[in-house]
């Protein structure tokens, strides 16, 4: 009896599952190959059943037995063949079958053009077949899941009614509620607790792993080396990558044609110093040891996730200011950007306020004509960590001489703030608030001069591509249809994607683990854009083109390089 029940399965609910597999398969922000496509339509599918049979029981509760049919149709139902109900539901299975190849079949049509508009490889016809298969083992485990949920309140409830004497019909709220409270506190509690518990005990082993290529650096402009406060095996794996992948003084001569300087990299990581204050502290005092306040241009930047720095943006400050820069840096967790964002996001807001508070102590203690520019930098969680030192516009421009936030995620305040209050008229994808006297937001590098080439110091400026998804990704998305999606698409989103209630959350959610999986310019891949934006940002007096298409090139072929030895 168990097992046929199992087997057993709702016809309505096969066709609202069908229309949300067809619906995940239209176009979303990035190209999906066919495994994240399969997933998210298992997903998709498996809500779109769930939603059938709740539909098809209210009617059966509700609806039918008030509808009165007349005795005509009574009859006509009642001389209907046996066997017809049968065809009927075979007739319809092969009619969602069918749909559901068509729209594999079509998807993989809309995957190619995603694949054109960011100059990506195309996807094969015949391999996205398989997302069907994947789609459907997804299917059936989360089905099978739901109604292994079912049957234990069912058993709970007939406990409540053996043991307890609890009327069947109170019961089965009860035991729902029990096993709701059960699961809720399970999953948000001790499961959660263990699974970020062993992340971090796993990711804390990575963090011990030093690249063979990562060498200690002797010179005393660079934590980590033996004149250091912040002791080299402490960094972190991140931690020790930033500090010994630096462009030379002499790299940098070579790209500029002047004189340069040895760029200060001042980092802690999380067993450089006991708990964050001292990590805070600790940078403080590294600064004051390299002579960093004494440098035309220091950056504060809040990291992501295992202490990660964008090395093009780093190196983009350093050799416009031909290497008489400081840049601080600081980890907060040993876990990578996806899982920090769920667990750590408190973590990265606190010691973004703890490192930049510090920092502005030490340097508003100076005399105004002696201090660097003080810059303000973070990219992706980094930017929503960044953000959390300020209260708000005033306090920017008081306390920062420019800032930038590269992709930054959907729930950041200030970028929330700005987007929201944005010009009438202007698109979320690229809004304009208050005729970008100060805030400025850009996808290119001409968007950085619009809407005027008025632009007040200090200024500020946030990086975010149309189709990156860390940037619009948000749980508002499961029944909001958002501005970004009523207003044209930016130029790399296909015309032919469309909100869905439900769907288009996962959609969107799936697109998050591939969002640096596609060409520079696009989704979370801003390559040299920082650049431009850091001359539009805090351009030195030497500034010229010729310079920044050599420091460009210079940029490119670092990222390369990185890439082969990290």
């Amino acid at each position: 009896m168990f097992v046929r029940n199992q087997l057993s399965f709702s016809l309505f609910g096969v066709v609202v599952a069908t229309l949300f597999f067809a619906l995940s398969l239209t176009p979303s922000l990035l190209p999906r190959d066919w495994l994240f496509e399969g997933l998210i339509g298992g997903v998709n599918a498996a809500i779109g059943y769930g939603v059938g049979c709740l539909l098809e029981w209210a009617y059966r509760r509700w609806i039918r037995p008030r509808v009165q049919l007349p005795a005509s149709v009574t009859k006509v139902l009642a001389d209907l063949p046996t066997w017809l109900p049968g065809v009927i539901k075979v007739a319809v299975l092969l009619g969602c079958v069918v749909v559901a190849i068509v729209m594999l079949v079509q998807s993989a049509r809309w995957q190619r053009e995603i694949t054109a508009l960011m100059g990506m490889d195309d996807i094969t016809t015949t391999g996205f077949l398989r997302t069907g298969a994947l789609s459907a083992a997804v299917i059936a485990l989360v089905i099978g899941v739901f109604r292994a949920v079912r049957w234990l309140i069912r058993w709970v409830a007939g406990e409540l009614t053996a043991r307890v004497h609890i009327p069947r019909q109170f019961a089965l709220p009860i035991g729902a509620l029990i096993v709701t409270i059960l699961a809720v506190t399970l999953f948000n509690g001790v499961l959660a607790k263990a699974f970020f518990a062993a992340a971090n005990s796993a990711f804390s082993v990575r963090n011990g792993h030093t690249s063979p290529n990562a060498t200690q650096p002797q010179l005393p402009e660079r934590s980590g080396s033996p004149s250091s406060l912040a002791k080299w095996e402490t960094l972190g794996s991140e931690g020790r990558w930033f500090v010994s992948y630096v462009p030379s003084a002499d790299d940098i001569a070579r790209v500029t044609g002047k004189p340069a300087r040895e760029p200060i990299r001042v980092y802690t990581g999380l067993e450089s110093a006991d708990g964050p204050e001292a990590q805070a502290e600790l940078a403080a005092a590294e600064l004051e040891r390299t002579g960093a306040f004494d440098r035309k241009a220091l950056v504060v930047v809040t990291t992501t996730g295992t202490g990660w720095v964008d090395s093009t943006s780093a190196e983009s400050v350093e050799l416009m200011y031909g290497g008489d820069t400081a840049i601080v840096a600081t980890q907060y967790s040993y876990l990578p950007s996806v899982l920090s964002f769920l667990s750590d996001k408190e973590k990265a807001t606190r010691m973004g306020k703890l490192v930049f508070d510090k920092v502005y102590e030490h340097w508003s203690a100076r005399p105004a004509q002696a201090r660097p520019k003080l810059l303000v930098y973070g990219e992706s969680l980094g930017s929503q960590g960044s953000e959390g030192a300020f209260t708000g516009l005033s306090d920017l421009r008081t306390k920062s001489d420019g800032v930038l936030w590269v992709g930054p995620p959907n729930s950041n305040r200030l970028w929330g703030e700005f987007v929201a209050r944005r010009d009438p008229g202007s698109p979320e994808v690229l809004p304009t608030y208050a005729d970008g006297l100060v805030v400025r937001f850009a996808d290119g590098r001409g968007d950085l001069w619009r809407p005027s080439s008025t632009w007040l110091t200090p200024r500020i400026a946030y990086l975010q591509h149309a189709s990156d998804p860390v940037v619009w990704w948000s749980p508002d998305l499961l029944f909001t249809e958002p501005d970004w999606l009523r207003e044209p698409r930016g130029a790399d989103v296909s015309p032919t994607m469309a909100w869905y209630p439900i769907v288009t959350f996962w959609q969107v959610a799936a697109d998050l683990p591939n969002a640096q999986g596609v060409n520079d310019g696009h989704g979370h891949r801003y390559g040299t854009l920082v650049l431009d934006a850091w001359a539009a940002l805090a351009e030195p007096p030497d500034w010229s083109a010729e310079l920044s298409d050599r420091i460009r090139n210079y940029l490119e072929a670092s990222a390369v390089r990185e890439r082969s030895l990290k």
